[in-house]
């Protein structure tokens, strides 16, 4: 749907020449030969810019200003006039327009102050849509409204309520620990503490104690009983993350309560009863290290009775701008700057990225662009240079105009050979040529490099 501008001007020939030239520019132009007609006309129809002039009988071009931001406070203006003076300028920049230009009109710069105005005005209505999603995602949910990711938060908001063991999957970064805190949340057991285990963070022995606890004498340096995780989330929920990289003595002993429910601390002889709710994640193929014997069989079927697999950031891109506006609000209030969103370009590229560090990637890239940002928006030149130019890491190629085709098809093909690792049948396929085409010039370009 094309942007809408109202031309407000007295002079007939002005209207008409300002509503062909912006036509032809794609945009849907409308006109009033006064201020009040176009109050009348904004009103029935809201625009997305008005152009106006400054002279006008009965009502002023910074008059019309004051009214139609006061209808839509978000409507950009530029100001047209015939009598440009630095103090006109200013009292219409103090009140809101977003550009003076000077009459005669040059085609160029009346065409460029309106795409830049309507840029404006886009980015806004798109930061300020995000921000609306955001305020219906609500404290202790997740962000993203793709296919995929609500999907997976049906199934998790059924699961939720129950005490049926729980088994993420998916690559690191995807959200697997937010989401056990989520399920911990909209549990039965939320009023009990959400306990969590980094499996991965601590040796064998020590891992042992930390789960089950320990009793006094149990081993040099234990000077007194300490309880478990299993203790400390009683009537709550332990969430086991990265549980493939448990040993497989520890395995036996967390069968033993996901079966029984019972467990020993080391060391001590009495036999306690476990009240918690598991939860456990990895972001390795579980299926596989079962069946290579790495992890117990038993053991991942009781951990799997709800299997659900968290989708990386690269399956649902949909879900990139409202992420990077949610981490856009938290490291603003962090780091004390205003900003107040992101530029169209900037946008773009975050959502082409292909995201191999998935939603942490993404947050650690925001806070970054929040802090090196010195504007009031996230421009393109904020972003990392390898999404900058990667933009969904497919590499791009950049020529100079004025290159020599010649040289210009020696370095596609030298570089789309290079990015298949020398495959020359490869190579000619995605390049749409023959094999033989590319043997070719290989041999005139060792012979030239030679002389």
């Amino acid at each position: 749907m094309p942007q809408t501008i109202l031309v407000v001007d007295d002079d007939a020939s002005s209207r008409v020449t300002l509503e062909r030239m912006l036509g032809r520019e794609g945009y849907a132009v409308t006109h009033a030969e006064s201020g009040r007609d176009a109050i009348t006309k904004f009103r029935a129809r809201p625009g997305d810019l008005v152009l106006t002039d400054l002279k006008m009988p009965g009502m002023t071009g910074i008059d019309l200003l004051k009214a139609v931001r006061t209808i839509d406070p978000d409507v950009e203006v530029i100001v047209m006039t015939a009598y440009g003076t630095v103090e006109t300028a200013v009292e219409a920049m103090k009140h809101g327009a977003y550009d003076f230009v000077s009459k005669p009109l040059q085609r160029m710069e009346i065409v460029s102050t309106v795409r830049k105005a309507l840029e404006k005005r886009s980015l806004q209505l798109e930061n300020r849509r995000l921000r609306e999603q955001l305020g219906t995602v609500g404290e202790g949910q997740l962000v993203g409204r793709s296919q995929a990711w609500t999907t997976m938060l049906d199934e998790v908001e059924q699961v939720a309520p129950s005490d049926a063991t729980v088994l993420l999957t998916g690559e690191s970064g995807s959200g697997k620990g937010r989401l056990a805190k989520v399920l911990h949340e909209m549990s039965r057991r939320r009023d009990g503490r959400l306990i969590t285990v980094n499996c991965a963070a601590l040796p064998e022995n020590l891992l042992e104690s930390e789960l089950f606890g320990y009793e006094r004498g149990a081993f040099t340096g234990a000077q007194q009983q300490k309880d478990g995780r299993f203790d400390l989330a009683r009537g709550g929920t332990l969430f086991l993350d990265e549980i493939t990289e448990v040993s497989p003595s520890v395995q036996v002993k967390l069968l033993r309560v996901l079966n029984d429910g019972e467990y020993e601390r080391v060391g001590g002889t009495e036999t306690l009863s476990s009240n918690v709710r598991v939860i456990a994640a990895s972001n390795r193929d579980i299926e596989a290290d079962v069946a290579e014997g790495r992890f117990r069989q038993d053991l991942y079927y009781r951990l799997a009775v709800i299997p659900i697999h968290v989708p990386p950031l690269r399956d649902r891109s949909d879900d990139v701008p409202l992420l990077a506006q949610h981490f856009l609000v938290r490291f603003t209030i962090k780091n004390a700057k205003e900003v107040a969103g992101f530029a169209p370009e900037a946008l773009e590229a975050l959502a082409a990225y292909k995201w191999e560090g998935n939603v942490r990637e993404l947050e650690n890239c925001i806070e970054r662009a929040v802090v090196l940002c010195r504007g009031d928006v996230i421009g393109l030149h904020d972003l990392p240079t390898r999404i900058r130019e990667g933009r969904g890491g497919k590499k791009q190629l950049s020529v100079e105009v004025g290159t020599p085709l010649k040289d210009i098809e020696r370095r596609m093909i030298e570089e789309t050979l290079r990015s298949v690792g020398g495959d020359k049948g490869l190579a000619a396929s995605l390049l749409g040529i023959t094999a033989r085409t590319i043997y070719r010039p290989e041999a005139e370009w060792a012979e030239e490099d030679e002389q």
